[in-house]
């Protein structure tokens, strides 16, 4: 144990002595954290529509009036002539072209049917989406009004399906809400493995590391020397990150603090452990920065902190399983917006639990004392 404290102490040593290191474990941290909550949005706004209206009827003008009203479309105005609002959509002019056809009206008052064609800017997939999601509602919105004035019914015929949402554990539909607690443990795993890899790699390139290996230090208590410090700073980097979340991007704190603080501990320990996996086999601080880099991004991809992973391919649902940033990811979710008990997240613990001893246990069998 003494040998222990005396590693721990001559990291901390070296880490406070080291401003530049010093600064980017403690600030960084927080700066992208918030940077990052802050860009990372994908509310879609300000579409830019234009209109080929082939009709001039009273009919085409009241849809088009109902898009000048929405904070999500901006109308650029009216093109004469397909092919010209063809050429503006293939220059990224606009986003999103309604094509309103002759005989609109006409044909809704006589055959009781008419089309609008929509062209959307489909390079950005999930922005078109959701673009031609927002302009199919507001065009069934106006087909529901002109069938209401044009059908001829009595009062209290009309037969309504009202339906209330109710949006829980996020009423709001904040996406920082959803996309905070995510970023943090995202931030940990950069922090914890990155930097633990660089700083035992860069002893090794500084000849310090020979200078240990001569002394009778085990195994494991080289590793849990070097392993200690980290998971401190670590601790403190997410003291500091979930006041960020509170105070400035109000995130609630649903859950038990005390819970979240254990996870925390579980996956930096995983954290660090992984940063001296990389670090036994790496000899520069080149290598260990492509190799981390290699596996953090994979980690991050994959980890659902962007897309669900139920979409992804059952393949890529196979390699989450032994990704510990999708389960912290849904351990800080739940616990922060839903109030989720040990009880909800145990398999996530346990999960994490079997990654960490066994990257841990890597590391340790993976080190070896030569000169």
């Amino acid at each position: 144990m003494r040998k222990i404290l005396f590693i721990v102490e001559k990291e901390f040593k070296q880490i406070f002595r080291n401003v530049v290191l010093l600064r980017m474990m403690m600030i960084a941290p927080v700066m992208q954290l918030v940077l990052l909550s802050l860009a990372a949005n994908f509310e879609v706004k300000n579409l830019k529509i234009a209109v080929v209206d082939q009709d001039h009827s009273t009919f085409s003008r009241r849809l088009v009036s109902k898009f000048q009203y929405i904070d999500n479309f901006k109308l650029t105005g009216f093109s004469p002539s397909y092919k010209l609002a063809e050429e503006q959509l293939l220059l990224d002019k606009i986003d999103i072209v309604l094509v309103i056809p002759a005989h609109f009206e006409r044909d809704l008052y006589r055959d009781n049917r008419s089309g609008v064609q929509l062209m959307v800017n489909a390079i950005d997939g999930s922005k078109a989406g959701i673009a031609s999601g927002y302009a199919s509602t507001i065009i069934q919105d106006f087909n529901g009004d002109i069938r209401i004035e044009n059908v001829p019914v009595r009062k209290g015929e009309v037969q309504q399906v009202d339906i209330v949402n109710q949006y829980w554990y996020n009423p709001r539909l904040e996406y920082r809400t959803f996309m905070v607690p995510g970023i943090l443990f995202e931030l940990l795993l950069l922090v914890g493995g990155l930097i633990a890899a660089l700083n035992i790699v860069r002893e090794k390139e500084m000849g310090t590391m020979e200078q240990l290996n001569v002394t009778p230090i085990q195994k494991y208590e080289f590793i849990l020397g070097k392993l200690i410090p980290f998971v401190v700073i670590g601790l403190v980097q997410f003291t500091l990150g979930l006041i960020v979340a509170k105070f400035i991007f109000r995130v609630p704190m649903e859950g038990s603090l005390l819970l979240l603080y254990v996870f925390a501990l579980l996956f930096l320990i995983l954290c660090v452990g992984l940063g001296l996996l990389i670090s036994t086999i790496s000899d520069t601080m080149q290598q260990a920065m492509f190799v981390a880099f290699f596996m953090l991004v994979l980690f991050i991809l994959l980890s659902g902190l962007f897309s669900p992973t139920e979409n992804m391919p059952q393949w890529a649902q196979w390699l989450d399983t032994i990704n510990p940033l999708k389960y912290i990811i849904e351990v800080a979710r739940n616990t922060m917006l839903k109030g989720s008990t040990f009880a909800d997240v145990r398999s996530h613990f346990f999960a994490l639990l079997a990654i960490a001893l066994a990257i841990n246990g890597l590391a340790i069998w993976r080190y070896r004392k030569t000169v």
